[in-house]
């Protein structure tokens, strides 16, 4: 019984590192792309810039998510993923269009931007999770 229950672990183990690796690319792309320095400021306890990064990582992870359960191999992931990406920076640059200087305000700790910015990724993110589902 227990080895009947383990047969799905081979499986299992590889969705879960390829949604790690996944995740880990988002953040080096993401984190390049956007003018500030996500972590510094995270690490200067800087909660705009964390409220801004968490919520996007959200807005990616959640089509991921989606992904992961309906993909029919991990290439196939693996493309949702990228497309996930994708749809990440196309937010991130058109949330800029009503807030000029969206970066700047992050970074000066203005949490106002960093939130609109965050809940912006996050709606797209589960838009883009649902329309994953085929």
């Amino acid at each position: 019984m227990i080895l009947q229950s383990l047969a799905g672990l081979p499986a299992f183990l590889v969705y879960f590192c390829t949604g790690l690796i996944a995740i880990v690319a988002y953040l080096f792309v993401y984190t390049r792309i956007t003018p500030h320095n996500e972590f510094q400021l995270i690490r200067d306890n800087e909660p705009a810039a964390a409220i801004a990064l968490g919520l996007s990582l959200l807005g990616f992870v959640a089509p991921l998510v989606s992904a992961i359960a309906h993909s029919a191999n991990v290439l196939d992931c693996l493309i949702w993923a990228v497309i996930a990406l994708i749809v990440q920076i196309i937010v991130l640059f058109l949330v800029k269009v009503p807030v000029p200087n969206l970066s700047a305000r992050i970074a000066a700790g203005e949490l106002a931007p960093a939130i609109w910015l965050g809940l912006s990724s996050l709606a797209a993110g589960l838009l883009n999770a649902a329309c994953m589902i085929y």
